[in-house]
């Protein structure tokens, strides 16, 4: 699990509590229910009525995802579909049927499944890069629901504070609850503002890289699968894929690949 989001968020609030202690303040004075509630209950209605229901609904799940997403090493994908590739070489495209079984990746075993069953290769290349379009479009949207949210938390705690110094002018009359009731209006300002900056708009940041690392992902099993179908050489295969990747992926890639050679 890449625990960057996690570690992010959580050194974030922790440097902002520890902020305000350092100023002689209570973490207790921000921690407010209420200015918390209407920010975050309202950044998500407002993000909902923004939207279809599809989005609010699956708001747990993308959200498990960019806490807890793994990230596999491309070089390791690689290795993979090298492996396939010898053995499609040695023994035929139909050896690896029983091969497919044991494949973890989803998207390389549903490519294999199409070469396999004899797939015409520019109708699984179509339909290959059809399924990256649309893995494409669907994270945009669970991104896109959490940039809202970033959007709308600032100005949903700005309307905390208005409400909350509608109270204040409400008490004028009691003197000894004015600092009080000031300060624990602005703090719904806080939380929109810190909500937005700490955690809406960095998961979605988050959402939008794991999405290209994916899509990398696809377009990499993509070309190794068609490679594959069409019989080339393993090493062939290998130094195309490897090609495809990060320089310092293509790096690691190398070395793996001469330490392999001197062994």
């Amino acid at each position: 699990m890449d625990i960057s989001t996690i570690v992010g968020v959580l050194a974030g609030l922790v440097i902002v509590f520890t902020v305000q202690i350092l100023e002689g303040g209570s973490p207790a004075s921000i921690l407010l229910v209420p200015s918390m509630l209407l920010v975050f209950g309202g950044g998500f209605a407002a993000a909902m009525a923004g939207g279809v229901l599809k989005d609010a609904t699956g708001f747990v799940g993308t959200l498990k995802k960019a806490f807890t997403a793994k990230v596999t090493p491309p070089t390791q994908l690689l290795d993979n579909v090298v492996k396939l590739a010898e053995r499609a070489r040695r023994e035929g495209l139909l050896a690896l049927e029983d091969a497919v079984k044991t494949v973890e990746h989803p998207f390389l075993k549903r490519g294999l499944q199409l070469a396999i069953d004899g797939t015409d290769p520019d109708e699984l290349h179509d339909i290959l890069h059809a399924e990256v379009g649309a893995k494409k479009k669907a994270d945009n949207a669970a991104k896109k629901f959490f940039e809202n949210m970033g959007g709308y938390a600032p100005t949903i705690g700005i309307i905390g504070t208005v409400m909350g110094l509608v109270h204040v002018l409400e008490n004028l009359d009691k003197p000894e609850t004015l600092g009080h009731s000031i300060s624990a209006a602005f703090v719904a300002t806080l939380w929109g503002v810190l909500s937005a900056n700490l955690i809406w708009l960095p998961m979605a940041a988050r959402l939008s890289r794991l999405s290209a690392v994916e899509a990398e992902e696809m377009e990499l099993v993509i070309d190794g699968v068609l490679a594959i179908q069409a019989g080339s050489n393993p090493r062939l295969v290998a130094q195309k894929l490897r090609s495809l990747l990060p320089p310092d992926e293509m790096k690691k890639a190398e070395a793996a690949a001469s330490s392999k050679k001197a062994a």
